[in-house]
């Protein structure tokens, strides 16, 4: 079974005032939740009911799995919104997919509060702290029916103060190491999954040690950009960025973060691309053999086989990830209060996040479930990826997700100041500014938000 996916970004756009003078003063409907029927919330091929005609508004970004507009060159084996739209005759699917997670939250934070939302929208890990400061707008998707139904985390990371449930978990993304073997052997390195896997095996430390011997051998970078390396070096801090008791943004004086950022624009001098990810540059190198290694979570496979095609076989995953495990990604669907047909994009947003329509969005695009039921299903389970050397990516990111540390606190900054510090990241790996001075403008811009 072979995965295909494209760009999924770290979206580095910032827009904090767009939101805080839209959304003041909104407040959520009064209407009480209705809990959604079984056979809407489960993976039941029954007809969920048929009732008065409905179109249903689905907002996402990226590529979830959910049909093939989403990739229009993609195999998908599953199409989920037909399947629905075939459960339930009297609903009507429009579905709006961004390109990237940053037009998604921009748009999101302009209309929550006025209205004028899909009546399903999908929200990224990295925005729902600043989601939660206004949960009161968004509906609870509590329902009996589906208790159990996600990993522990993913339901404590969208659960507000008042214990309402206001996202239903999509997928994770538990980290590996994709890289070429060709370059590899290339540099006198080992190639084959388990050898690099040992090679790499140990601290940031080591990953460069491991980088520059690469480099120094190739005259070639190591690693795709420094935003990739950054967004796993990061997720290993906790806390990052703000104080997990006050609120309070610690960033600009967390040692650890300060050390993490200089250790990374040391080892970029000679590793890095200079490339920033999601750009033509980016994307061709990954076939031109510009660069050997990148993180990868299992959504990022779709997006290199989708850019490399057919011009390099050679790319292989290493079941490693520095200083033990990392997640990079992961979404929920959650019910704007204030949209015209609740109670059905409720229904709508619980079946698409069943275990069994997850099995089949790992199936379509790779995005790994939240759901450890799902984990059983042999489309998870059984699944390797010919693209990749016929990898066992079922049972290879079960283990990384096994190894994934508890999730760093993120508070209503944590996106805003880690744009701040990315763009600082990209201006070091671009030459606009030594590593000294980005980080002090880095921390100007952070000072600024408040």
């Amino acid at each position: 079974m072979s995965f295909t996916r494209r760009k999924k970004s770290l979206a580095l756009t910032a827009g904090a005032a767009i939101f805080a003078m839209t959304i003041a003063g909104c407040s959520s409907s009064d209407d009480e939740t209705e809990e959604p029927t079984s056979s809407a919330t489960g993976g039941t091929t029954e007809e969920a009911g048929s009732g008065e005609p409905v179109t249903l508004t689905l907002a996402t970004f990226n590529t979830p799995g959910y049909n093939s507009v989403e990739q229009p060159n993609a195999d998908y084996e599953y199409d989920l919104i037909q399947e629905y739209m075939d459960l339930n005759p009297n609903v009507t699917i429009t579905y709006d997919r961004k390109a990237e997670s940053g037009d998604a939250r921009t748009n999101f934070f302009t209309k929550l509060g006025p209205g004028g939302l899909a009546d399903v929208e999908m929200i990224e890990v990295d925005w729902m702290p600043e989601v939660m400061q206004y949960s009161d707008l968004l509906e609870d998707l509590t329902s009996a029916d589906t208790e159990g139904r996600w990993l522990e985390s993913k339901v404590a990371d969208a659960t507000d103060a008042d214990g309402r449930l206001i996202g239903a978990g999509t997928d994770v993304g538990p980290e590996a190491i994709c890289y070429r073997a060709s370059l590899f052997e290339e540099a006198g390195l080992p190639s084959a999954p388990d050898e690099v896997a040992s090679l790499l095996d140990g601290d940031w430390a080591n990953f460069f040690e491991v980088g520059q011997e690469y480099a120094d051998a190739t005259g070639k970078a190591f690693f795709d950009s420094t935003s990739g390396i950054w967004q796993g070096m990061i997720g290993q801090i906790n806390p990052a960025f703000e104080d997990a008791d006050t609120g309070e943004i610690i960033a600009t004086e967390n040692a650890d973060v300060k050390a993490a950022y200089d250790q990374l624009t040391a080892a970029a001098a000679d590793q890095s691309t200079g490339y920033q990810q999601w750009t033509e540059d980016w994307n061709a190198g990954m076939s031109n053999g510009d660069y050997a290694t990148m993180l990868c979570p299992p959504w990022m496979l779709g997006v290199i086989e989708g850019n490399v095609g057919d011009a390099a076989d050679d790319w292989n995953i290493a079941n490693v990830f520095p200083n033990g495990g990392g997640n990079w990604g992961g979404s929920w669907l959650t019910v704007p209060s204030n949209g015209a047909n609740v109670d059905e994009a409720k229904k709508l947003a619980l079946w698409l996040t069943a275990p069994e329509q997850q099995a089949k969005a790992f199936a379509n695009a790779g995005t790994y479930p939240s759901q450890p039921a799902a984990y059983e299903d042999p489309a998870v389970a059984d699944a390797t990826n010919a693209f990749f050397n016929d990898a066992p990516i079922g049972t290879l990111f079960a283990d990384r997700a096994e190894a994934v540390p508890a999730a760093p606190f993120k508070g209503e900054f944590y996106f805003q100041v880690n744009t701040a510090i990315t763009d600082a990241l990209t201006r070091v790996d671009t030459d606009v500014n030594d590593a000294a001075a980005s980080w002090d403008q880095a921390v100007s811009d952070i000072e600024a938000l408040g």
